[in-house]
């Protein structure tokens, strides 16, 4: 055991190969959550990503063993900076004024830094990190969504057949008494088969459901869909 980690800890081929595969394995599994969830960057974007890092400090340490005058952590830094173009890209604002992929793109920087721990054989390092990104993207992500279900204050998007309708939506709201914070009202665009549209910020009594007041709203006359935001 001790022979195995003194040549996984030095430089040579197969301290390499366990550096790629490790990187491989940890991107790929962070990146199977991703994907299941249906999320822009998946399995294989992960994957990449930390084997690309990995491969580059790599990089760096072999130019440092064949005697280039370097700073090693020069390559490490671009990534880090580099990642930024794949986070951007999955980073999105919907026309509900949602944004998504916040955590997709947190996601791959912070597999690219993993990537480069693995490859500058700071194992330990790695590893907790890569057990604390699964755990957040998985164990909390459960408890964030029960938070939220239990949170007085929410938004909403409502899909009106007309603007006349938007009225009677307001009035079976205040009758729950749920106070309204603001209202964005969005005309119809017929050109665009856009149909009348609002995001209402509430805030909830207390004890009272989420699904209480969505299905309240669903059944005002003049409302073709409502959901959370």
């Amino acid at each position: 055991m001790g022979n195995f980690l003194n040549m996984i800890n030095g430089y040579n081929t197969v301290s390499i190969l366990f550096r790629l595969f490790l990187a491989v394995l940890c991107g790929g599994i962070i990146g199977f959550d991703r994907g299941r969830k249906r999320r822009p960057a998946g399995f294989r974007t992960y994957m990449i990503v930390c084997l690309g890092a990995a491969l580059t400090m790599l990089i760096s340490q072999h130019m440092f063993y064949r005697g280039y005058t370097t700073d090693l952590s020069r390559l490490g830094a671009q990534v880090v900076s580099g990642i930024g173009f794949l986070g951007a890209g999955t980073i999105i604002v919907t026309g509900r004024q949602q944004i998504k992929g916040l955590t997709t793109a947190a996601g791959l920087w912070a597999s690219a830094c993993m990537g480069l721990a693995i490859g500058a054989g700071f194992y330990f390092g790695a590893l907790v990190g890569f057990l604390l990104v699964l755990l957040t993207m998985t164990l909390l992500s459960y408890i964030e969504g029960k938070l939220i279900a239990s949170a007085r204050n929410m938004n909403i998007y409502v899909e009106y057949t007309s603007s006349a309708d938007i009225g009677g939506v307001i009035d079976g709201i205040k009758k729950l008494d749920v106070k309204i914070y603001d209202i964005e009202i969005r005309r119809s665009k017929a050109a665009e088969g856009v149909y009348p549209n609002s995001i209402i910020s509430l805030k909830l009594p207390n004890g009272m459901p989420h699904a209480v007041l969505m299905a309240e709203v669903a059944s005002a006359n003049g409302v073709r869909s409502v959901e959370e935001v």
